[in-house]
């Protein structure tokens, strides 16, 4: 589990495009005659922490079962390092799997639990028992439980039970580290704090590591890459910057978080909402009508008759020092809006909406 940096005469970018560990192939998988995925493209990169996102039913669970080898693709096919694996049983994959609900063993110590995968190893391929205890011992160093090796799951709390997870998954050193939302039945504080520890302990090892998630924030704040899954297709792969800012659909726009989308046009190089220029490039050449995807904070409040839209404010809440106001538009519809520079209007009134900026799609 060596940190894997880039040689001198290569960028980090160049020598990782170099190193993939996986390569997931044109897979496709149906379960009943309903497709799940479709032809899936993706390849890994040796050493990064690549997240899998998308909503419920988007086919990302399955995917990592497939690289996993505990489902076989109905075509395509799984390469680890060079090799096809496609057929390859689980048992010899050398993957390390944690689960949402972690899967320790009742009945067995913090320290038997981390060690199990490498005692249950036939005899010719197992670790001197003297190196699997001090592999347990750095284990459990590293996710800072040294004192709870003879404690048992039931005595730890659910923080503590997915870092043995963890542990008992890297005991065995895999080639590969794959975590199925990993952090689901925790918490929400909790869950922020695993997060800052995960990124941590993948920097200090360099283990190549999928995990899957629904919430974007987790992916957003973890992963080097995000891969968004929607409908059993690869949407878009990237930097978490460039699913953010840079989003290829209408898909990973209204799954990346709240919007509101707004009917609009193009004329000589700009775009309009109404007869107002929204000052956003336009890159659809050739596209009159368009629609665009507004963030919440990307509004300026205005008079009601200066800006590109407007609304009754209907209700207001302070979170982490922004102001968020639930706006109704004309038809009755609400949505969000952030105040910058903590405006608060007034409740039951009239605003102008101003639009700063958003994503821009033909329609």
């Amino acid at each position: 589990m060596l940190k894997i940096s880039p040689q001198a005469q290569d960028t980090e970018a160049d020598q990782a495009s170099k190193l993939t560990a996986i390569s997931v192939d044109r897979v496709s998988k149906s379960f009943k005659g309903a497709p799940v995925l479709h032809d899936i493209c993706l390849d890994v990169r040796a050493g990064e922490l690549l997240a899998l996102l998308g909503p419920s039913g988007s086919g990302k669970t399955t995917l990592l079962r497939i690289i996993a080898g505990l489902e076989t693709p109905d075509s395509g096919r799984i390469v680890f390092g060079g090799a096809d694996t496609t057929r390859v049983p689980v048992q010899k994959r050398n993957v390390g799997f944690v689960f949402q609900h972690y899967a320790l063993f009742k009945h067995l110590s913090i320290a038997d639990n981390i060690a199990y995968g490498l005692n249950a190893r036939q005899r010719a391929e197992r670790p001197p028992r003297n190196e699997i205890k001090q592999r347990v011992e750095a284990l459990l160093d590293l996710i800072k439980l040294s004192n709870f090796a003879d404690r048992y799951p039931s005595q730890l709390s659910g923080g503590q039970r997915q870092r043995v997870a963890l542990a008992r998954a890297l005991a065995v050193e895999p080639r590969v580290l794959l975590l199925d939302e990993p952090f689901g039945a925790l918490d929400a504080q909790v869950r922020k704090e695993l997060r800052r520890w995960l990124r941590d302990i993948h920097d200090r090892t360099g283990q190549t590591t999928v995990f899957v998630t629904h919430d974007q924030d987790e992916a957003l704040e973890l992963s080097d890459r995000v891969a968004v899954l929607h409908g059993g297709r690869l949407e878009q792969i990237g930097t978490p910057t460039d699913v953010q800012e840079r989003p290829v659909s209408q898909a990973v726009v209204r799954f990346l978080g709240d919007c509101l989308e707004v009917d609009g046009e193009t004329k000589d190089g700009q775009v309009f909402v109404g007869p107002r220029e929204v000052p956003i490039a336009n890159y659809l050449h050739g596209a009159a009508k368009v629609r665009l995807f507004i963030r919440p904070w990307q509004f300026e409040i205005v008079g009601p008759e200066d800006g590109h839209m407007s609304g009754i404010v209907k209700s207001m809440f302070t979170s982490q020092g922004r102001v968020h106001i639930s706006v109704e538009d004309v038809d009755g519809h609400l949505f969000t809006v952030n105040a910058a520079g903590g405006v608060s209007p007034p409740l039951n009134e009239p605003i102008g909406l101003k639009i700063t900026g958003g994503h821009l799609f033909s329609r």
